[in-house]
């Protein structure tokens, strides 16, 4: 598997895609709907929320953007360098600083806002607080237009670079163009690289996947490298430089003898010591190619004599080669798979790491028994099979899907001797769902002969139908019912008995005692409950009490049933009592003062009224006689009322005045008017729709 997979990084918005996802997504997840009516600490808070879910959106988004791209001093070298090379790292490094950049803008501008909106007086100015913030939020997205835009780029790039793994089996194959590299790849992979008469076809990496001694290997196609100095050298031959020089591999470096390339041997001789230094410590395989068309012995020999000097002094194996012909192509395959696992494995005991798993390890070598020469053993069939050529025939094919291998005469068909298959059986007969197989063959009987009898009517003189009891359902039907009346009747039985118990007779007294003291805390828990609210009995409730029956309210019934509850009810009865002649006094006291204000009132009516009074004064009397009694008896019962100014902590009857209007004011809810923040659209006569010379017709709109 692949360490760096790019083609997960998903899609960077542009500025206004930015802006417009993260103020619509504000929209729809917070609250709309505010008004002026509301306590301004819920303004606030309304406000606050908005942008910090703004900030939050925003920093999600950059963060996101910043987490999925990969840092260039975390990666692999090969990795850093082809995105420096492909992307220019100063570019992309500052690309990703701007984002970080206006991720902690918007955080800053965030905090300060919502410090100010805390100090808003009114839902207007936290408004305008708002809005400053989500504006000033989106001018830092507007500025960073040219990075999203950048970033963009690049992720489309990387999503179709290669996705190798750096520290894999890998082949790698290098050269000028146009030499035969990318043909090679095509023949030993599944890959589908383009090939064409022409350099430079390939213009980036390609990766294939092939497979050796059940191994998984990877193949990379360079683009061709020109020799000329490494600062001249483009960016579709700086990837060749770095796969060779980041990637352990085995590398093939092909040589053209034919020159139809375009390139002669001494350029090519020329290229390959340029590039010598990055062979250190890999497998060098110098592939000749194209001997179909210029043989090795044909090459002149000081032109041989060059290639092998090539080869001196390094780890390097000079082989042949052809794709059109594939002579020695997976020679070469497999001798490159060798030697990079003869490398891996030398690499692997060299290290600190081997000697723990040695220390596990034993080889044993068996030690020869006896003197005896014991030769393969062959069995006679084989043998006889192959006297007669029959180990050289093929199974019969009918009924599988059809290659180029397959004959359409059927020899082993027809064939007396050959042992047939249920499977050749059933497409002789028909197919499938024509022909069954018997399976009477797999019969285990005493004589195999048997296998195929049918079976008989009469045996041992007796008929066999004989000892087939046809009624046998009925019969199990019968005993079926059987069965459940016996079950019903042990039921029955056992109905009056008691639950056999496992505890004895100790256990079960405390598990008596447990249930009752449960049951008590049960009726406690209802007793508190309801102490200081009396409540009528819902057995009583309802009810006409007779003058000869004591009833449940009764202050001993009652006390009986506390003391069996486990309550002592003397404080309650007394409580009772006291309220009871409480409430006595009351009403002899309200009696009382009811018949002094009516003497006193039937005094004042008759003092104030003068004689000779009309029928509207007199009633005009006793209205405001009865309205100053009422409000004096008002008055006197609001005892936690105070009368004066003074008294409520205020200075005269004018601050009393202003302390009820803003208390009513504060207790008046909100009813649906508009307020501040709301905007107004009032009916207003236009003046340019109304103004000048009007000629006759509609005066809609001039």
């Amino acid at each position: 598997m692949p360490v760096y997979n790019f083609k997960t990084l998903k899609p960077v918005p542009t500025a206004p895609e930015l802006i417009d996802i993260v103020l619509m997504r504000t929209q729809r997840r917070t609250p709309t709907v505010i008004h002026p009516g509301y306590k301004i600490q819920r303004i606030r808070a309304f406000y606050m929320r908005k942008i910090k879910f703004t900030q939050q959106t925003i920093s999600e988004r950059l963060s996101q953007i910043l987490t999925e791209f990969p840092r260039l001093n975390d990666i692999h070298p090969f990795y850093a360098d082809l995105c420096n090379t492909l992307y220019d790292r100063d570019h992309y490094k500052l690309a990703l600083g701007q984002i970080n950049t206006a991720r902690s803008l918007v955080d800053q501008i965030a905090r300060d806002m919502i410090r100010m909106v805390k100090y808003g007086d009114s839902l207007y100015r936290c408004k305008c607080l708002k809005r400053a913030a989500l504006g000033r939020m989106c001018t830092v997205l507007k500025r960073q237009k040219a990075s999203l835009s950048y970033l963009e780029e690049v992720r489309k790039h990387m999503s179709r670079l290669p996705a190798l793994d750096p520290n894999t089996r890998t082949i790698l194959m290098c050269g000028l163009p146009n030499v035969g590299k990318s043909s090679f790849m095509n023949k030993i992979t599944r890959g589908n690289v383009d090939v064409q008469p022409y350099a430079f076809t390939t213009k980036s990496l390609f990766v294939g996947h092939c497979d050796y001694k059940y191994l998984r290997w990877q193949v990379i196609d360079t683009p061709g490298i020109l020799d000329h100095p490494l600062e001249e050298r483009n960016t579709i031959e700086m990837q060749a430089i770095i796969a060779l020089a980041h990637l352990q591999c085995s590398v093939l470096y092909f040589i053209d003898v034919s020159e139809q390339c375009g390139y002669t041997i001494e350029q090519q001789c020329s290229l390959f010591r340029s590039i010598m230094p990055l062979f250190a410590n890999k497998q060098l395989i110098i592939a000749i190619n194209k001997i179909d068309v210029q043989p090795w012995e044909m090459v002149e020999s000081d032109k041989r004599e060059m290639i092998e000097r090539l080869a001196d002094g390094s780890n390097c194996t000079i082989m042949q080669m052809s794709n059109i012909s594939e002579q020695g192509v997976s020679e070469i395959k497999a001798t490159a798979c060798d030697k990079l696992l003869e490398s891996r494995v030398d690499a692997r005991i060299s290290g600190k790491k081997v000697d723990t798993i040695m220390n596990r390890l034993q080889v044993f070598t068996p030690a020869l028994r006896d003197s005896v020469t014991r030769e393969a053993f062959i069995p006679e069939s084989v043998v006889e099979a192959r006297e007669h050529g029959w180990e050289s025939k093929t199974r019969s094919r009918i009924g599988y899907a059809m290659t180029k291998d397959d004959d359409v005469d059927d020899e082993l068909m027809t064939a007396a001797d050959a042992i047939k298959t249920a499977r050749d059986e059933m497409w002789e007969n028909g197919g499938p769902g024509v022909w069954a197989p018997d399976y009477r063959v797999q019969y285990d009987l005493k004589h195999p002969e048997w296998r195929f009898d049918a079976i008989p009517e009469i045996m041992d003189g007796k008929n066999i139908s004989d000892y087939i009891d046809p009624d046998i359902m009925l019969k199990l039907d019968q005993l079926e019912q059987e069965e459940e009346q016996l079950v019903a009747e042990l039921d029955a039985a056992r109905m009056g008995e008691e639950p056999e118990s496992d505890l004895d007779s100790e256990e079960e007294a405390a598990v008596y005692a447990i249930r009752s003291r449960k049951a008590k805390i049960k009726d406690l828990k209802l007793v508190n409950q309801t102490q200081n609210k009396p409540m009528m009995p819902l057995a009583i409730r309802g009810r006409t009490k007779d003058m000869h029956d004591i009833g449940r309210l009764e202050p001993g019934a009652i006390k009986k049933k506390m003391e069996s509850l486990g309550v002592d009810a003397t404080a309650m009865i007394e409580r009772g009592r006291s309220r009871e002649r409480l409430d006595r006094g009351r009403k002899r006291e309200r009696s009382l003062v009811k018949a002094l204000e009516d003497s006193v009132a039937d005094s004042m009516d008759t003092d104030d009224v003068p004689d000779g009074a009309s029928k509207g004064t007199l009633k005009k009397v006793k209205k405001a006689s009865a309205s100053e009694r009422n409000r004096s008896v008002s008055q006197a019962r609001s005892h936690s009322r105070p009368r004066e100014p003074s008294q409520m902590g205020l200075k005269d009857k004018e601050s009393a005045e202003v302390a009820k209007k803003l208390d009513r004011l504060g207790r008046s809810a909100w009813k649906g008017s508009s307020g501040e923040g709301d905007q107004r659209k009032a009916v207003h006569l236009v003046k340019w729709m109304n103004t000048g010379k009007k000629r006759n017709g509609t005066h809609y709109c001039r």
